[in-house]
């Protein structure tokens, strides 16, 4: 069974929760921890021979140390890039908490170290017209990583998410900065202190711009040892 499972969420969409994801996958890798993650619900997927197929997921699959079959990783692939219960309800399938969690507990049997699940968008994307993204880790009791881009308005997404996933009732493990641009937002290192000394749980470190993103090269900005404490 995978010892520890985090469920990685966003103050928005586009933050980079993918590539951090990736790394952080890449630098539990390197500390000899055996990794799965899944994307459960993805919208934007491209028509390929093997069928409908997410690029997320598959930087997922790559930095992962397990094997996975794509359906396991990525259950419900949607093709329009547009919010999931749109994309969904276009493709006649409903999306539920419930089904997301079954394929989430279907993985948390699964020998391993480490378990990520990526949400879509963030902490309020709905799944249909009940329930939201956020029900799904609240069932679990799954603790939150949230990923924060370092850009104007982020301190106030941040906090904002911060208070929500509280509310439900679940812990915030850690948070990581990303930077979007290749030019540093105005006041970055304020915006970091401000964020480090206000969100209620440590920041795992601040991911670099690059042009090209490799989690490989990005995991060495991460200190994700807690994450297997206790």
């Amino acid at each position: 069974m995978a010892r520890k499972s985090y469920f990685v969420t966003g103050t928005d969409t586009g933050v980079g929760k993918t590539l951090v994801s990736a790394a952080i996958l890449e630098a539990a890798a390197t500390l000899g921890k055996r990794t799965l993650a899944m994307k459960p619900v993805a919208s934007g997927c491209d028509e390929t021979p093997e069928g409908l197929r997410n690029e997320d997921a598959l930087i997922l699959m790559k930095a992962m140390t397990e094997t996975l079959a794509y359906d396991q990783v990525n259950p419900v692939a949607l093709r329009p890039a547009i919010a999931p219960h749109v994309a969904a309800a276009q493709a006649g399938r409903h999306l539920t908490a419930e089904r997301l969690v079954g394929f989430c507990r279907g993985l948390q049997m699964r020998p391993g170290d480490l378990l990520l699940v990526e949400g879509a968008g963030g902490w309020r994307v709905p799944l249909n017209d009940r329930e939201t993204y956020a029900a799904m880790p609240v069932v679990l009791g799954m603790p939150v990583i949230l990923v924060v881009p370092l850009k104007l308005g982020c301190i106030n997404h941040a906090l904002l998410t911060a208070e929500a996933i509280r509310r439900d009732g679940l812990q915030i493990a850690g948070w990581v900065a990303n930077r979007p641009d290749a030019e540093a937002m105005d006041c970055e290192r304020e915006t970091l202190d401000y964020l480090m000394r206000n969100l209620p749980a440590p920041c795992l470190g601040v991911l670099p711009w690059q042009q090209a993103p490799d989690p490989r090269e990005l995991a060495g900005a991460l200190d994700i040892a807690f994450l297997f404490e206790n």
